[in-house]
């Protein structure tokens, strides 16, 4: 009996890269999915939801059960359809993962309105519009006496968490997931929701179109050699936040090839308290003592 035996999942972005791997092996360990894709290109143009179809297709063939959807995450109702769509489906619904998302890579002082919009639209209020039916969901279940045991997995970034230049829009929305997760963490617990979310770094379209990544990430070249991008890397993390025994929520953490870490939160370090008011010359000369030396800005 598989980890995930029993348990209903919604996968967005399901139908490429690390949403691929997701959905087969929540798949693999018995869980029915529903795979959620619009198949649009990296920057989020385009519509082919044979990308979705495809993977149920191999899921079917392995033994698994699922279905596609191709409802846009970042919509109203398209949100409410997907959520409906599986308990229509399977029944019920006890997992949620968010993970659909675009690129459109610009340094700020060149960056457009319509790029900044688009990737905030798909990245934050994709996962915002998912999570608030699920969550709307699990409620009802709660106040009518069920023992709910639900888990939201959101993607976040090294891009939003550590940042990354040329992807201001980008590293936004995934700081913003980061925050969001951590609240909904605090909101949902009532309802017996647990909320994570975690940081990839694998080899997918997106990595492959970003500067600085594209060699980096290649398979290894020695045959049999570990291939610490390969994005099927991801899912095993994913999956165990998923299952029902899992106790963790409100974290975040970073996993790449078999390496997974916590993500501290932002944290309070040194302080300055004069008792009183400051003035502007005297934070001049002080706020400095609060940045360790190695971290303080060298202007030329």
């Amino acid at each position: 009996m598989g980890a995930l035996h029993g348990r209903v999942a919604i996968i967005t972005g399901a139908g490429r890269g690390i949403g691929r791997e997701h959905a087969l092996l929540f798949a693999e360990e018995g869980a029915r999915v529903v795979v959620n894709d619009l198949g649009g290109a990296v920057d989020g143009s385009g519509d082919d939801r044979t990308a979705a179809e495809q993977v149920v297709d191999e899921i079917k063939e392995r033994g698994g059960e699922a279905i596609a959807n191709g409802d846009n995450v970042a919509d109203w109702e398209g949100g409410q359809r997907l959520i409906n769509a599986a308990v229509e489906a399977f029944g019920g619904l006890h997992v949620l993962v968010n993970n659909a998302g675009i690129l459109r890579d610009r340094v700020v002082v060149n960056m457009t309105e319509e790029e900044w919009d688009s990737v905030i639209h798909v990245h934050l209020k994709g996962h915002f519009v998912p999570t608030r039916w699920a969550a709307a969901y699990w409620r009802e279940r709660s106040k009518a006496g069920e023992n709910v045991k639900a888990s939201i997995i959101n993607t976040s970034s090294t891009s939003g968490l550590l940042g990354n230049p040329g992807q201001a829009n980008y590293g936004a929305a995934k700081a913003g997931i980061a925050a969001f997760s951590i609240i909904a963490a605090q909101e949902l617990s009532r309802y017996g929701v647990r909320v994570n979310a975690i940081a990839p770094a694998a080899r997918t379209r997106m990595t492959e179109s970003t500067p600085g990544l594209s060699d980096i990430v290649q398979p290894p070249a020695e045959a049999g050699a570990f291939d610490a991008w390969d994005p099927a890397n991801i899912s095993p993390l994913v999956a165990y936040l998923a299952t029902e025994s899992c106790s963790v929520t409100g974290k975040v953490f970073f996993v790449q090839g078999g390496k997974v870490q916590y993500f501290q939160p932002w944290t309070l370090t040194n302080e300055i308290d004069k008792g009183d008011r400051w003035t502007v010359q005297e934070l001049a000369s002080e706020v400095p003592s609060l940045i360790p030396t190695a971290e303080r800005p060298h202007f030329p």
